[in-house]
């Protein structure tokens, strides 16, 4: 069996010390507030805490993706030692991330013809991404090869579930998600929507669902129609938050009263800055192993 690296993108919003304790490589996004760029680094660079905050207080954020060079940058270190890559990159429907890693594969491939580059569209995003990359590192441990990692997670990403919502839909709406008027009249009833990731790996709003304590109720309640075994649910179950770390725990509260095997064992991490600077603060997003999404 030949000698391989799992790589990802930052995006996976994951914790620094996750990525050593795993052995996972990952490459950085960008991300500027207030004019200023800067890496998208698991918060080396920016707090999560004070991105969110000055965020809260009006600066503006945009992202860049991880470009060729850096890809090829990435790859080659790895190519260099004699190992192959499996790299998984953010969901094709919320970058184009993708493609610059194929472009990045196909010119290395010229320069290490003994070696191979597997690139896969995640088709997830966030602690989705991060529980499908999770999952290639379980694969790896039980001393899977590339090519059956490979396999299992393009045969199987879509079974990776997805939902999200926001208390403040100023972020939704200046990315076009949430119109200005329904946006402004939303904010003013306190709407908080309720959105997923579809089956094309895009971000989709769902529901409309006035309070923060009926949204939290209708999540959990989307993860028992959809997740795998139902109440006896034992995978595993992971919940980022956009600097809003109690609505993160009431939500995993009440995941544990329909599902106790998850008791204590419900990972919460923050959303990163480049996933963050689209949903805004007050995001929480709720990820697990289901049935297939199929829309």
């Amino acid at each position: 069996m030949g000698d391989f690296v799992l790589s990802c993108c930052s995006t996976v919003d994951m914790p620094e010390k996750y990525f050593k304790e795993r052995n996972i490589a990952y490459v950085c996004f960008h991300f500027y507030i207030g004019g200023k760029m800067y890496m998208d680094d698991l918060g080396r660079s920016m707090s999560f805490s004070a991105f969110y905050n000055r965020m809260a207080d009006g600066d503006a954020t945009k992202t860049s993706q991880v470009n060729v060079e850096e890809y090829t940058n990435h790859f080659a270190k790895f190519l260099d030692e004699g190992k192959d890559v499996l790299h998984f990159a953010l969901s094709s429907g919320i970058s184009g991330t993708v493609n610059s890693a194929n472009i990045a594969m196909n010119e290395l491939k010229e320069k290490y013809p003994d070696r191979k580059i597997i690139i896969i569209d995640s088709m997830a995003a966030s602690g989705g991404y991060g529980l499908l990359v999770d999952k290639a590192a379980d694969l790896r441990d039980e001393g899977k090869s590339i090519d059956e990692i490979a396999e299992y997670i393009l045969e199987n990403r879509l079974r990776l579930h997805h939902w999200f919502f926001t208390t403040d839909l100023t972020y939704l709406i200046r990315g076009g998600r949430v119109g200005k008027v329904s946006g402004f009249f939303g904010n003013m009833l306190n709407i908080c929507p309720l959105l997923n990731v579809n089956n094309e790996g895009k971000l989709v709003p769902r529901y409309k669902i006035r309070t923060k304590k009926k949204v939290i109720e209708a999540c959990v309640e989307q993860m028992m129609l959809h997740v795998e075994d139902g109440p006896e649910y034992k995978g595993k179950c992971f919940i980022n938050h956009a600097n809003c770390l109690e609505d993160a725990r009431m939500v995993a509260a009440l995941i544990e009263k329909k599902i106790p095997a998850l008791k204590d064992k419900i990972v919460i991490n923050f959303i990163g800055t480049t996933i963050g600077a689209h949903t805004g603060p007050g995001t929480v997003a709720l990820f697990f192993w289901g049935d297939e999404r199929t829309e």
